[in-house]
């Protein structure tokens, strides 16, 4: 599964490959994942790199950065003008990954401590940034890379949301009231409903809102459902024409559902 010029070094230091250099059945699951992320990612680094120079990719939630260093290793480390930054709120994820950086001679990575709001405003960071990626960015954190990306006008974004629980809350908060004024209510009646509505209903409410910034979004499966149930990937391209009745379908949403009070977080701008 190893790709020609590899580093293996990255890899046993991720706890991909084992320090004997092998490839357990967990680890090779886990590579098979990164890979097929990457599937997605690479025409995104070679149309941007088609037409420019330079490159800047913008990961929040880091984590560990495995996304980024393979990303790095497998396309970038040839590309003089390509730099990736990791975003992360945990102190030794960050330092470590500093660390694994300057040992591999990775010197177009910058990782920052910061969360992904705080990061819209940080001037270690350019004015404009190429792609910007959020791989299970907890809760609202998904909802501010998209804010990120707005106000770097990214030409790209890809997301893989993970349990944003702020739509739920607020179908549940007002939910004797809605079944007043909407049948519709009927869906989130149960709470298991509410918490797998709202979780869709965020998604759903999350694409209407790039698409009314000019985005073409595209929405697939990341990996088949037995690997995770945190599995729906969204892309979107920027195509600088909004589409034409996105904005008001995504007012529309909110009033029918009677979550108005999400209005600044759906419709405002950054």
């Amino acid at each position: 599964m190893l790709r020609p010029g590899q580093s293996i070094e990255l890899l046993k230091e991720l706890h991909i490959l084992t320090r004997d250099g092998k490839l357990n059945q967990d680890s090779r699951r886990k590579l098979k994942q990164v890979y097929h992320l990457c599937n997605f990612i690479e025409p995104l680094l070679n149309e941007r790199l088609a037409r420019q120079d330079t490159l800047t990719l913008v990961d929040h939630g880091a984590g560990k950065s495995y996304l980024g260093f393979i990303l790095y290793d497998l396309f970038l480390k040839t590309q003089s003008g390509a730099h990736i930054f990791g975003i992360e709120t945990r102190d030794n994820l960050v330092e470590k990954s500093r660390e694994l950086a300057v040992r591999l001679g990775f010197e177009r990575m910058t990782f920052l401590n910061a969360t992904v709001a705080e990061s819209i405003d940080a001037v270690t960071l350019p004015a404009r940034i190429d792609i910007v990626t959020a791989l299970h960015a907890c809760n609202t954190a998904t909802d501010d890379a998209i804010q990120f990306a707005l106000a770097k006008q990214a030409h790209h974004i890809v997301l893989v949301p993970c349990c944003q629980a702020e739509v739920a809350a607020v179908l549940r908060r007002h939910k004797n009231e809605s079944f007043g004024k909407t049948p519709l209510s009927e869906i989130w009646r149960h709470p298991i409903h509410t918490r797998e509505f709202g979780a869709q209903l965020t998604n759903v409410l999350r694409c209407l809102q790039l698409e009314s910034h000019g985005y073409a979004v595209t929405v697939t499966e990341l990996v088949g459902w037995e690997h995770s149930l945190k599995n729906e990937l969204i892309i979107a391209t920027r195509s600088g024409t909004p589409r034409r009745n996105a904005r008001e379908r995504l007012r529309q949403i909110l009033i029918e559902l009677n979550l108005q009070e999400l209005d600044a977080r759906f419709l405002g701008t950054p």
